[in-house]
């Protein structure tokens, strides 16, 4: 696709440009990643939908509430933006490997979250109100989330700046997980 198109609209314009140019004389079938992103389009929102689904029931089963769950699920858009914002600095489209990166930071962004929430949970049960657990809960989680996010922000930092055979792919999965972790770490902690 071009610089500014995905790889969606270049699908859709190559479908229309057969369409329009050779009528019904002619078929047209895709290949490879093409085919994937064919079969698989519609079928991405309900994968995100059910991933967002799991996380409130383990969640929910977890801290025996079904609303303590919203803390951790609310942690999940700064993330996302991250992944946006990444892909608009480094001029990437969303791909299925971006996709793919998403629901993985669903999971990262979650974990940071359960830890502020669990240690938070317990500071109220001890009989601190909501706002004091929450302070402390985030004053204590504070360095191991900023430590393990960091790791994990430089360890696919490389994916990012990659080069050579498969290149394309690790840049698109290593810019969603790294700007999102990045912009999840500073904005949601």
């Amino acid at each position: 696709p071009a610089a500014n198109a995905s790889s969606t609209q270049a699908i859709l314009e190559t479908e229309k440009l057969v369409k329009e140019k050779l009528g019904n004389n002619f078929a047209l079938s895709w290949t490879g990643m093409a085919k994937q992103q064919k079969e698989s389009g519609s079928s991405v929102t309900i994968i995100f939908a059910l991933a967002m689904v799991l996380v409130v029931f383990v969640l929910a089963a977890q801290y025996e509430s079904w609303t303590d769950p919203i803390a951790v699920i609310l942690s999940m858009p700064t993330a996302i933006l991250g992944t946006v914002l990444g892909c608009w600095i480094m001029n990437e489209t969303i791909s299925i490997y971006t996709q793919i990166g998403v629901i993985l930071l669903i999971a990262l962004s979650a974990k940071n979250a359960i830890l502020i929430v669990e240690f938070a949970r317990d500071y109220r049960k001890e009989g601190a109100t909501i706002r004091q657990a929450a302070t402390e809960a985030g004053e204590v989680r504070f360095r191991p989330i900023i430590m393990t996010s960091l790791a994990f922000i430089l360890g696919v930092y490389p994916l990012v700046v990659a080069s050579g055979a498969g290149a394309v792919a690790r840049i698109s999965l290593g810019t969603a997980v790294f700007f999102g972790m990045l912009v999840s770490t500073i904005l949601g902690t």
